[in-house]
């Protein structure tokens, strides 16, 4: 693998922008040693004009060489060893001077101030990025020691340990004030002691959530009259007689509420400590690209300036600080001691879980399992016409009443294979899913492994398809073998069971992740609202026709029309009701998050967005009633009139909110500034896409007869399937968006401002 894609592989998707360019810096150089013959000849001004427009769209996007912050002013250090003299000045800025001018052409001067300008970019993002985890860090403790206060007055034994350690560690400190450097605090002390001592940098008082504080002491000397009467109210288990209680201006939390800030603050601690190896990884291949790149100037120039210039980047705070390092020694140590019971192989399987690898089994199950779905598919077509049960009598009664069981098998199958097809692109374009969906950081799935799932999935339906192709009744009974007829519900039950398994196998994170969502999108209005809540409940939307499918179940089974194999359910006036129940529970649940998000964040735009859902419900609502009562034409121009008004609000809505194109003013005319996919004729044919889609309901009410037996449930399985599909286009592009979002606060917050 070439350097350059090995670069790009290691990093970190939303700072992709504040790494040094190194793609940009070595097609450069080849130009310049193409048009030129070399970087020691004076190249003319057309030919560094021509260099300069080579990679347009990428300089505008990372601001052009003028836009280094400060100029050069006293120098602060400088390297003179080789051909160049670097620079260091004042402000902490990078220039490079040549010592022989007369031999110097333009491209070499184009080429270093670039360079400067990508290591002064490198250097100030990652102080910024430093500074930031520093002030997390200490932010952090101060949560800590407020938990551990609050949790002491509830004599939680938890707490109480941890408050002990807390308050020897408090007297060691105050006993030796001369162990009060950084680095001898760090090595002697507990962190927790600065979060919980008068001396922290964060002060007495800490927050744990808005409105929420602790007052944890005023002095010294009481934070050693605390650890006394922790003391001795331990060794004298009367706890409450020795603690002075606590004003009313401190936190007062119930147990219940105490778990909930630890798990809280347990997954601050491994969010914080995972940016601190992002950091370190940023370090490290910025340097390496550094050094890599110099290289590649030597070999075409044949002058060495790789030494001089690598020795200003090593002595620099990017290569020589070791800050991170030793923070990232006293984050582990924290999390080690206070959230894993001192076990530091459990503490680190948390902070650094070992990352899925596509193994050569898991590639060899999941081409055997397509191949086994590939060659039932096959068999059953083959029996189907050998024993040409299409054409005998019993195959009405069967495609009304297999055909929905099966059904449900085959829509929950296509949507997980879109989603492994969503997956493979968003890693091909570097996409941060799993932080997006905010997945435990090592357990996010790869394309492969949800494809497994599919296939197995198709494999064991496929398998109950072929047991139940036996049409013979009894003649004696005229009931059907009971068995036969149980088995798609032995299927869904066994894939039930294994979602709910509470056992450590078969994905176990991401089951429990799952059905933790889905929890909060059936409880919606209770439970603040995450990325990955919303974007499940969008999935549900597209699988209407599965719902109505699993409704049919209920009836099929809970009636005992399953061992006379006949459907009696479309005569229920109940089962009919709940048609429609079922078929807008989804757009409940997101109109409902919609409501939710709108009382949390105060965004008029939950509003619109529940109003598109609302529409949504209506226009189901009458599309159902006329597929029930196709007599009655009122019905009819209803759901046409409401389909259509929800079908344009809602592409409407995908275009400009979920996907943020149509915007006329970007540089990419009708799309948006910043696109992941080169070819832009791809955003073009998916808005195309889209709307076609959208309006696939249109059949419903024009009654599109086909020229072929069983149009009805063919039409269902059609439409079903051309909005899952509609549904995966969307999840790639809804991502797409989020992504650079998060790429912009990152930005804003910790890069350049120059990018």
């Amino acid at each position: 693998m070439k350097y350059g894609k090995e670069f790009s592989s290691q990093m970190v998707s939303e700072w992709q922008q504040a790494y040094m360019d190194y793609d940009y810096l070595k097609k450069c150089l080849k130009h310049k040693d193409h048009h030129g013959g070399g970087l020691n000849r004076k190249m003319t001004l057309d030919s560094l004009f021509s260099c300069l427009q080579l990679f347009t769209p990428r300089t505008q996007r990372l601001g052009n060489s003028q836009d280094i912050e400060g100029g050069v002013q006293k120098t602060k250090s400088t390297t003179t060893t080789g051909p160049i003299q670097v620079e260091t000045t004042a402000d902490g800025q990078v220039q490079t001077k040549f010592l022989m001018e007369e031999e110097v052409g333009e491209y070499e001067r184009e080429f270093f101030g670039r360079l400067d300008k990508e290591f002064n970019k490198v250097i100030k993002f990652y102080e910024e990025k430093v500074e930031k985890v520093l002030k997390e860090e200490e932010g952090l403790k101060g949560e800590l020691g407020a938990l551990i206060t609050a949790g002491s007055k509830h004599n939680d034994t938890k707490y109480w340990r941890w408050k002990r350690v807390a308050n020897i560690a408090s007297r060691a400190k105050v006993e030796n004030p001369e162990r009060c450097g950084r680095e001898e605090r760090d090595e002697e002390i507990s962190p927790l002691v600065a979060a919980i001592s008068p001396s922290s940098p964060v002060g007495a008082k800490f927050v744990i959530e808005e409105g929420e504080s602790s007052r944890v002491g005023q002095s010294e000397d009481g934070a050693i009259e605390s650890a006394d009467a922790m003391d001795t109210s331990m060794m004298s288990n009367n706890t409450r007689g020795n603690i002075k209680e606590p004003k009313k201006s401190e936190l007062s939390l119930n147990k219940t509420k105490l778990r909930e800030k630890e798990k809280k603050l347990e997954h601050a601690y491994v969010t914080l400590y995972r940016k601190l190896l992002d950091i370190q990884n940023y370090s490290f291949s910025n340097a390496k690209a550094f050094s890599k790149i110099l290289k590649k100037y030597e070999k075409i120039a044949s002058r060495d300036a790789r030494k001089p210039y690598m020795e200003v980047v090593d002595s620099s705070y990017l290569g020589s600080s070791d800050e991170v390092v030793r923070l990232t020694k006293r984050v582990e140590e924290d999390f080690i001691k206070h959230f894993a019971e001192d076990n530091r192989t459990k503490g680190m399987n948390i902070l650094r879980p070992k990352m899925t690898r596509e193994r050569h089994r898991l590639t060899f199950s999941t081409g055997f399992s397509a191949g086994c779905v590939f060659s039932l598919i096959v068999a059953l077509v083959s029996i189907i016409r050998t024993r040409n049960i299409l054409q005998n009598d019993g195959q009405d009664v069967y495609m009304n009443t297999m055909f929905p069981l099966y059904s449900w098998f085959g829509f929950v199958m296509l949507h997980i294979i879109v989603y492994a097809a969503n997956i493979y692109y968003w890693r091909r374009y570097r996409i941060n899913y799993s932080k997006i969906l905010d997945f435990k950081q090592g357990t996010e799935l790869g394309h492969r492994q949800v494809l497994l799932v599919a296939f197995s999935i198709g494999v064991f339906a496929l398998l109950c398809v072929l047991a139940n192709l036996d049409m013979e009744v009894d003649p004696e009974t005229k009931d059907y073998q009971a068995f036969t007829e149980l088995l798609p519900l032995f299927l869904l039950i066994g894939i039930f069971g294994v979602l709910f398994l509470p056992f450590k196998f078969f994905y176990h994170s991401k089951r429990q992740f799952y059905l933790t969502c889905l929890f909060h999108c059936i409880a919606a209005p209770f439970y603040k609202v995450s990325f990955a809540d919303s974007f499940l409940g969008d999935q549900f939307t597209s699988q209407v026709q599965a719902l109505r499918s699993f409704e049919f179940y209920i009836c099929y089974y809970g009636w005992g029309d399953f061992k006379h194999r006949e459907n009696s359910c479309s005569k229920s006036h109940a089962y009919k009701g709940f048609f429609f129940i079922v078929a807008v529970i989804p757009f409940v649940s997101r109109l409902l998050q919609c409501l939710r998000r709108l009382f949390d964040d105060k965004d008029p735009d939950h509003r619109w967005n529940g109003l598109k859902y609302f529409l949504t419900i209506v226009a189901v609502c009458f599309r159902t009633a006329y597929s029930i009562q196709p007599a009655q034409i009122a019905w009819r121009v209803l759901a046409i009139i409401f389909s259509v008004v929800a079908a344009i609000f809602g592409t409407y809505w995908d275009f400009v909110h979920d996907w943020g194109l149509l915007n006329q003013k970007s540089k990419n005319h009708w799309l948006r500034d910043n696109l992941l996919i080169p070819q832009k004729e791809v955003y073009f044919i998916a808005m195309i896409l889209n709307v076609l889609l959208r309006f696939a309901w249109i059949q419903t009410v024009l009654d599109f007869n086909l020229p072929f037996r069983h149009s009805t449930q063919t039409m269902v399985a059609v439409v079903a399937s051309l909005e899952i599909i509609r549904r995966g286009i969307w999840n790639f592009f809804r991502l797409e968006k989020e992504h650079l979002k998060n790429v912009k606060q990152e930005s804003s917050h910790g890069g350049d401002k120059g990018t």
